[in-house]
């Protein structure tokens, strides 16, 4: 994806005001999007849907006249989680879906995610052909071609029941008491109800949006707030979301946080107990090794993707597996949903626990992770690392040291302005100083 102008692993993403997350960027976008999403003989719409971040009303509109201009109707959501996009999309037989969000990011980014009519992930040449369009003026067209707005009110509701109706209807949480923790995101006023009605005696965290408190000292990517609710309420277990909903970490009745790898191996090992996994489990080049031994214990075949749940997915479809993920809590399950949905998986972690009859606690145990460390190095602008020849020689000297009984990863990331250090091995002493001093060279390099 080093030719793209503007996509990277997962949509659009960048600081608000900042080219090119500008409202004058998104009316372009949504018209070239249009345009690219177009079929002749057939009236075309999309669905916009957006977390709770305050910029989102500013977006939402500029997309809005940029589809209309295009002469595409457009389908308003208002905020839902990324995954609910995806699955309307399919539901509406829309022609695409739009998501105003930057994820786990804090409420001062934002951007943009795309679904196509299936409700995956857009392929490499549709984005490519959505920046070749960007490329061009915006040209209206005529005035009784333009596009219409729509408000769908009851997308919430819909949305609350496709997420029951991934689970059996004898299965109850009927006993759980579960701590939630909705990252003030989007799925604030739909994950509650998920779990309600399903019988769990609920806690909620997290649920008051106000526009800029998304992901703040909450959610995902900020367990402390739902470690310290698990623990002071005794609950069974935690699960927390990020902002936009397609991810999904917990925290059990210990306090212990449970990240995607675990989460991951939960699944995968119940499912392989019970008959029904259906070939072998895919994670990405982060995924940790203890993952992949354990599963291996089990005979249950594991790959590698590139790191993003497009890829994750791209390899599930390729091997006709159907489980897969990252321990950032991207979780695929393409027997149930077909994209990372953080209500979805949770509830299939919960399945298994069912099914097991033991608790998240004792589930884990069955694998070990290996000590693993992860630096970000900020840099003003992504570049390839393994394209610098001191840092191919740091890294060569990294993986001797290591010998066989470790792993070496750097990568930029898709998403923000920054180069992955991740070093993992037996010896976590070890580890963290060979990361260290990667993260140096790579400093020194970035210039």
């Amino acid at each position: 994806m080093s030719d793209r102008k503007y996509f990277g692993t997962d949509g659009i993403r960048g600081r608000v005001g900042e080219y090119p997350i500008t409202p004058e960027f998104m009316l372009h976008l949504g018209w070239a999007a249009g345009q690219a999403f177009k079929r002749d003989g057939q009236r075309n719409s999309v669905l916009i849907g957006k977390d709770t971040r305050l910029s989102g009303y500013m977006f939402e509109s500029a997309l809005e006249s940029g589809l209309s201009a295009a002469g595409v109707d457009v389908k308003l959501l208002g905020p839902m989680p990324t995954p609910a996009i995806a699955y309307l999309t399919r539901t509406f037989r829309a022609s695409a879906g739009i998501v105003i969000s930057a994820s786990h990011n804090p409420h001062q980014d934002n951007g943009i995610k795309f679904f196509s009519p299936d409700g995956t992930k857009l392929d490499d040449a549709l984005e490519a052909e959505i920046e070749r369009w960007l490329d061009r003026p915006i040209e209206v067209c005529g005035a009784k071609e333009l596009g219409k707005a729509f408000r769908v009110d009851d997308a919430p509701g819909r949305y609350v029941e496709f997420c029951k109706s991934t689970v059996p209807n004898e299965f109850s949480l009927e006993g759980l008491h579960i701590v939630l923790d909705c990252a003030h995101g989007a799925t604030y006023h739909v994950a509650p109800k998920v779990f309600r009605e399903l019988g769990a005696t609920i806690s909620v965290v997290g649920a008051d949006p106000d526009g800029l408190n998304i992901n703040l000292n909450v959610g995902s990517t900020h367990l402390g707030t739902l470690r310290q609710a698990v623990l002071e309420k005794q609950a069974d277990l935690g699960i927390a979301f990020d902002g936009d909903g397609d991810r999904v970490l917990m925290v059990d009745r210990d306090g212990s946080e449970v990240d995607g790898d675990e989460l991951l191996y939960v699944i995968a090992s119940q499912r392989h107990a019970a008959g029904t996994l259906k070939g072998g489990v895919v994670g990405t080049l982060m995924t940790n090794l203890g993952v992949e031994l354990a599963l291996m214990e089990q005979g249950i075949e594991f790959e590698r993707a590139k790191v993003g749940d497009r890829y994750v997915m791209e390899r599930l479809i390729e091997k006709g597996w159907l489980l897969g993920g990252e321990g950032s809590g991207h979780m695929v399950i393409r027997d149930c949903t077909s994209t990372g949905d953080g209500i979805v998986s949770a509830l299939q972690v919960l399945l298994a626990i069912s099914h097991a009859d033991s608790s998240l606690a004792d589930l884990r145990r069955g694998m070990s992770k290996l000590p693993q460390k992860m630096i970000n190095v900020r840099v003003d602008k992504r570049f390839d690392p393994l394209g610098r020849d001191d840092i191919v020689r740091a890294v060569a000297t990294a993986e001797a040291r290591l010998g066989g009984g470790g792993r070496v990863l750097l990568r930029a990331s898709g998403t923000e302005p920054l180069i992955r250090v991740m070093t993992e091995g037996q010896d976590e002493s070890e580890i963290v100083k060979i990361a260290e001093e990667l993260a140096v060279v790579v400093e020194n390099s970035r210039a």
